[in-house]
This record gives C-alpha cells, sequence and structure tokens, in this order.
C-alpha cells in the first residue's frame, strides 16, 4: 500500500512538472504560438488531432466506468452469466464506422494542407515574379549559409526576409545530413547532400513585433557533437525594409578607419581570408566558400550562432572554439594567436557592418 502510495505521488509531481514546463515557451521558438500562414495550419491541424484523441479518450472512459458500474458482480449473482454479444454486426459494424469517419475527418484537412504546402512552382519558373523570394539554404558543421540568387548576395547564420508574403526555400547540406527548422513559423524540413529540398515558409509582421523582431531557427537532426548548437536568427522585415537591406548589402565594402582594426584586418587577411569572405557578393563556387560569410558580422545578433553578440565572447571564440562549438572546423586552422592580435581581429570584424 505505502510503495503505490508512494508511485502515485511521484506521478503526480511529474504530471504537474510537465504541466508547469509546458507554459515554458517563448514567443520566438514555440511551435505553440504560430507566426505565419505556414505555422497556422500546422498548428490547426495538431489542434484537430488532439481534439480527436481526447473526444476518443473521454467516450471510452464513460463507456469503461459505465460497463464497470452498470455489469459488476452482485452479490448472489455470482453463477449469472452476461447477455453474450459475440458476432453482433451492429457492435462490429460502430466500432469500424467510427475510427473510418475519425480518420476521414483528420485526413481531409491534413491532405489539403499537405499539397497547399508543396507547391513550389512560382520559385520554378523559368521566369519567376522578380518579387518572389528565394533563398538557397546550405547546411554545413555547425552553420548555415544564406543565399540569396535573385539579388547576387551571400550571408551567414542571420537569415533576413520579408513579412507577409511567401519566401521560398532551396535546402541542401554540404556536408552530412541536417534538418531547417524555425519553430515558430514552420514545420522542418531536411538539408541533404545527395538532393535538394524546396519548400516555403510565411512570416506574419503581427507575430515577429510580438516575438520581438528576431526569431530561432536550428538544426532538426543530430549531426555530430555540436546538434544542439547549430542555431540561426532570423530577422523578418516589411518589404520596403528588406529591400533596403538587400541594397545595402549589394554595395558594401569593409571600411576600415581605426588603427588597431586595421591591424586586425591584415591579420585576418594572412589567416582567415582563404576561408571567410567579407564581401556579400561571393562569387566562388560553394565548394570554396567553407566557411561562413561575414560581410555584415557586425550586425549580427549571435556569435558562432549561441553566445551574445560582444567583444567579450567574440575573444573567446576566436581564443577556443572548440570550447564553444565541439567538432567544429576552424579549430586548429589559423594557429596560435596572441592577446594583441586577437584584441585587433575582434575590432575589425565588429567593423564589418552593412546597417
Amino acid at each position: 500500500m505505502k510503495k503505490w502510495l508512494l508511485n502515485w505521488r511521484l506521478f503526480s509531481l511529474f504530471s504537474v512538472i510537465a504541466l508547469l514546463l509546458a507554459g515554458c515557451g517563448k514567443p520566438f521558438l514555440s511551435t505553440l504560438q504560430p507566426a505565419g500562414e505556414v505555422a497556422d495550419m500546422q498548428y490547426s491541424l495538431m489542434l484537430l488531432s488532439t481534439a480527436i484523441m481526447v473526444l476518443v479518450i473521454i467516450v471510452v472512459t464513460i463507456i469503461f466506468v459505465y460497463v464497470v458500474i452498470r455489469f459488476r458482480q452482485r452479490k448472489g449473482e455470482e453463477k449469472k452469466i452476461p447477455k453474450q454479444v459475440e458476432g453482433s454486426h451492429k457492435l462490429e459494424i460502430i466500432w469500424t464506422v467510427i475510427p473510418i469517419l475519425l480518420l476521414i475527418i483528420l485526413a481531409v484537412p491534413t491532405v489539403s494542407a499537405t499539397f497547399k504546402l508543396a507547391d513550389v512552382k512560382p520559385m520554378n519558373k523559368e521566369k519567376r515574379d522578380k518579387n518572389i523570394v528565394v533563398v538557397n539554404v546550405r547546411a554545413n558543421l555547425y552553420w548555415w549559409e544564406f543565399e540569396y540568387p535573385d539579388y547576387g548576395i551571400i550571408t551567414s547564420q542571420d537569415l533576413v526576409v520579408p513579412t507577409n508574403e511567401r519566401v521560398y526555400f532551396n535546402l541542401k547540406a554540404s556536408d552530412v545530413k541536417h534538418s531547417f527548422w524555425i519553430p515558430a513559423v514552420g514545420g522542418k524540413m531536411d538539408t541533404n547532400v545527395e538532393n535538394k529540398n524546396q519548400f516555403w515558409l510565411e512570416f506574419d509582421q503581427k507575430a515577429t513585433d510580438e516575438a520581438g523582431g528576431i526569431f530561432y531557427g536550428k538544426c532538426a537532426e543530430l549531426c555530430g557533437p555540436s546538434h544542439a548548437l547549430m542555431d540561426f536568427k532570423v530577422k523578418p522585415l516589411p518589404r520596403e525594409e528588406f529591400d533596403q537591406w538587400v541594397e545595402k548589402m549589394k554595395n558594401a565594402k569593409p571600411v576600415v578607419t581605426d588603427s588597431v582594426a586595421k591591424e586586425g584586418e591584415a591579420i585576418f587577411n594572412k589567416s582567415c581570408i582563404g576561408c571567410h569572405a567579407v564581401s556579400p557578393v561571393d562569387n566562388r563556387p560553394e565548394q570554396a566558400r567553407t566557411a561562413p560569410n561575414l560581410a555584415n558580422f557586425g550586425d549580427r545578433t549571435r556569435i558562432a550562432g549561441v553566445l551574445e553578440h560582444n567583444e567579450e565572447n567574440l575573444k573567446k571564440w576566436l581564443k577556443d572554439p572548440d570550447s564553444v562549438k565541439p567538432g567544429n572546423k576552424m579549430t586548429g586552422t589559423y594557429g596560435n594567436l596572441t592577446d594583441e592580435q586577437i584584441n585587433a581581429l575582434t575590432k575589425y570584424l565588429m567593423s564589418l557592418k552593412v546597417e
């Protein structure tokens, strides 16, 4: 009896904890606070499937309780045999038809949404509308590249998109399988080495404002020791501001005036330029783009996708990248830098802005 009571208390405790944790979502990272057309459709399907499951549980529970009470064994009826319903066509039809109807209720909107979400014809037209935004997403260990082929610009780690319209994505990976996921905006999609996946998302302006102007993106496929740290940020902008950002990126040229930053530029050109680019207009083939594009590094919200964007954390990253992201490909590629060199390199990288 004591053991049963202890187990019940533990079960109740974990249930309460689970309930409390379920309410800890952030608007920029929660699938339960949809921030766009795709997220709304998927959230509606979640609600529909949950409602069907809850309804089934309630009905089965009521029937179970009724049967237990109504047909319990009573005193003096120990040898009474209840009425047998084996082979009842009526019951067999009922418990066959009802699940079929429930599946149809769930299947119709699911299939409809699946075909709607798979419609990427506008991005594949030979002469597509100039206002359609297409982003080539390339996943790498452990960073993301975002190429805007119609604008001729490339950035990394921070994805910038227009709000209140469909944005189309080509997804691929350069090393192992990853998965592109912006929880608040839509479901995940794999990025593969051997083929290209396509889909679209829509970023709601009102939801963007409520989320503070930034959404979090994740890798949703186990890819290595720093899989959980393979984050990126999404910055949705009104169309006019997005167009302005594109023009700034097209015309961006690194201008260094600070003397310490100039020393850092010299170090960068000697040790880092072989992998990193500092211009958004990068015409190298993707095989040569082996590290994140740093053209707008000073405007970003995170360092290495996970650290707060400040000089102290940048120095930490430059001194020992492996302490931040184990298994990254940057560690050991640029030799040992002195504190003075790291300070100068930090000044230079923080000066790379287009905003």
